[in-house]
Parts: structure tokens; C-alpha cells; sequence
């Protein structure tokens, strides 16, 4: 009967909505987009657009590149090389590839140099590092967390602490990974990550854009200054964050009797469009990138446009060890950390930030 009761349960699942202004000298969006470091779909939704213009197509195909890196020694990441080429130069992030955070031992490496490791608890005992008991545990303790200051460690390379940890990576319990890395830095060259790995088994890949056109979409009806709605006049925040997931989802909106898949159809009230644009890009994606996606968007309205308003929404890596900034993250059933801005044209936006059962509220 416990087992039945667990089976029903339903995780907890957190939304956060709030309003603000690009203009507003408080607006937190830069802060939001550039603490969530580890996205691998983006996506934009533009009502009543039929094509995208030269400027924004461009800055879509320009979201690369990102690369793989298969078993890669853990080591490789703390060298005083590693940290002055990439991490001092830029902006640099790494996560493990095809690794389960509940199960699996894991690594992120933040832009800010810190490297963190999630591990089980006899990977853990065996490194001799110290850390702490994941947040998201339970009783019996399975997960441990080990948080690395690279920037500090660069300092003094010649320091216990320095020695204690590269002996560990390398001779007590040597660890080697598949990697994802992707690196930010205006003035270099994209060819210097492959050159540095080139002795690993390295791979450059460009994020894989889909492009669609969505013929009498139905749309909810938004006003900007109220994110719970009017009855009879707009729709709620939480009611366009559903529809939004079921565009992306290409699923059904009509309702019809003889649909036996879903029953869900577009809030009220709402518009029908003639032509609406969706914008997909699926990948390693730096927050650099978002950040000028986002203000492309914003933009849109320099000119005169049908659109009320469009929307960029942004997933993370469901095994990510953080969602925002340092926040611990974990999978349990879902696994999801995601944000997505509604930017109207007075230049107004909606922000709507959601996580999981294994997460933290978000910033």
C-alpha cells in the first residue's frame, strides 16, 4: 500500500510569474538569463510573422558552436593551462554527457570557474575530497556534492590544497568523463578548443535550428499590466505558460470529440493569427547567446507590428548538478528548470521561471 501511495503522488512542481520593464533600471532579465548557465533548447514564438527578418535568422544560425569531448580526464579541467586559456579568457562551461544526476556521477564547470562535482557516496569516500551531502538525499545519504574554486586553486598552484586535489584526480581516483564544452570569448578563435583537445576524441557541432510556420494559430489574449487576467478581457500568465507548452509540442488545439490523444485547447479569450513563427534551436547554448537573442526580440518593435506580443523560452539540461547560479538540482520525475520571457510592445515582459520536485525556488 506505501508503494501504491508513493506511485500517486504528485511531485511538487514550482512556477514563478512577475512583470516588469526592459527600461526599468531593477529589471533582473540579464540577471535570470546569464545565472542559468546549462540550456539545451531555446525556442521563440512570433504571432502574425510569416518570415524572420535577415537580422534575427542570422543571430539564430550564430548560436554555436558548442563540442564533445569523449572520456575526458577530470584533471584536465584544473591544469593552470585549462584555466588561463578558457576560463579567464571568457566564458567557459562544461557538463557531463549521457549521465543521470540521481544515479550517475556528474560535473559541471560554471563561467564563473567553479567546478562541481555530484557523486555517489563510494566515488566520493574514495576521492578524499571534501563535500556535502546532496540537498535531495533523503534519509540515507547517496549523493554527495563537492564545489571547487578554480579561480582561487590559479592563485597558488603550488599550495597543499592544489597538490591534495590534482593528486586525487589524477592518482587516487582517477575519473574521466564524456563532455559537453562550450566557450564565449569575443575576440578568439572557435578552432582553440579543438586544438587544445586535440589529443581526445573532440568534436565541433552547431545547434540544430528548426524553423516552422504555424498557419490560424489560435492565441490567447494577453494584457501586459495583469499577469492574473481579466475575466471576459485577457488570459492568466499560468494559462499562456499550458498553451505555450502544447505549441511546442505540437499538439492538437481544437478540441474535437473525436480527438482521443488530448482534450486541451487554447484559453479564452482568444485570436486566431493567420501566420505565426517558431523557432526552435536545440544544442549546448551558451547564456551569451540568449542574452542577444533577447534583445533582438525586444527589436521587433522598432518597427510598427501585428504582434502584441512574442515569447523566448528557454530549457535546461534535465541532469544538470545546478539550475540557477549555484541552486542544487536534481531529476526525481521530472527534471525540468526552464524560464521564458512574454516581451510586449511597449516593451513591458512577462518572466516565468518553473522548476521541479528536486529544486530550489528559483532567483
Amino acid at each position: 500500500m506505501a508503494t501504491l501511495r508513493r506511485l500517486r503522488e504528485v511531485p511538487r512542481h514550482l512556477l514563478v510569474c512577475e512583470k516588469s520593464n526592459f527600461g526599468n533600471h531593477k529589471s533582473r532579465h540579464r540577471h535570470i538569463i546569464q545565472t542559468h548557465y546549462y540550456n539545451y533548447r531555446v525556442s521563440f514564438l512570433i504571432p502574425e510573422c510569416g518570415i524572420l527578418s535577415e537580422e534575427l535568422k542570422n543571430l539564430v544560425m550564430q548560436t554555436g558552436p558548442y563540442y564533445f569531448v569523449k572520456n575526458l580526464p577530470l584533471h584536465e579541467l584544473i591544469t593552470h593551462e585549462f584555466i588561463s586559456t578558457f576560463i579567464k579568457k571568457g566564458s567557459c562551461c562544461a557538463l557531463t554527457y549521457n549521465t543521470n544526476i540521481d544515479e550517475d556521477n556528474t560535473v559541471a564547470l560554471l563561467p564563473n570557474g567553479t567546478l562541481i562535482l555530484s557523486l555517489d557516496k563510494d566515488t566520493y569516500e574514495e576521492t578524499g575530497l571534501q563535500g556535502r551531502p546532496s540537498q535531495f538525499s533523503g534519509r540515507k545519504i547517496m549523493k554527495f556534492i563537492v564545489s571547487i574554486d578554480l579561480m582561487e586553486l590559479s592563485l597558488n598552484l603550488d599550495s597543499k590544497k592544489y597538490e591534495r586535489i590534482s593528486w586525487s584526480f589524477k592518482e587516487k581516483k582517477p575519473l574521466k568523463f564524456d563532455f559537453l564544452l562550450a566557450w564565449h570569448n569575443a575576440g578568439s578563435e572557435e578552432s582553440t578548443m579543438m586544438s587544445y583537445f586535440s589529443k581526445y576524441q573532440i568534436q565541433e557541432h552547431q545547434p540544430k535550428v528548426a524553423l516552422s510556420t504555424l498557419r490560424d494559430l489560435q492565441c490567447p489574449v494577453l494584457q501586459s499590466s495583469e499577469l492574473e487576467g481579466t475575466p471576459d478581457v485577457s488570459c492568466r500568465a499560468l494559462e499562456l505558460f499550458d498553451w505555450l507548452g502544447a505549441v511546442f509540442s505540437n499538439v492538437d488545439l481544437n478540441n474535437e470529440s473525436n480527438n482521443f490523444i488530448s482534450t486541451y485547447c487554447c484559453p479564452q479569450p482568444s485570436t486566431v493569427v493567420a501566420k505565426a513563427y517558431l523557432c526552435t534551436i536545440t544544442g549546448f547554448i551558451l547564456p551569451e547567446k540568449i542574452c542577444l537573442l533577447l534583445e533582438r526580440l525586444c527589436h521587433y518593435y522598432d518597427e510598427p507590428k501585428l504582434a502584441p506580443w512574442v515569447t523566448l523560452s528557454v530549457q535546461g539540461f534535465a541532469d544538470s548538478p545546478v539550475s540557477w547560479g549555484k541552486n542544487e538540482h536534481g531529476f526525481r520525475k521530472g527534471g525540468e528548470h526552464l524560464y521564458n520571457f512574454v516581451i510586449f510592445n511597449n516593451q513591458d515582459y512577462w518572466l516565468q521561471m518553473a522548476v521541479g520536485a528536486n529544486d530550489h525556488c528559483p532567483p
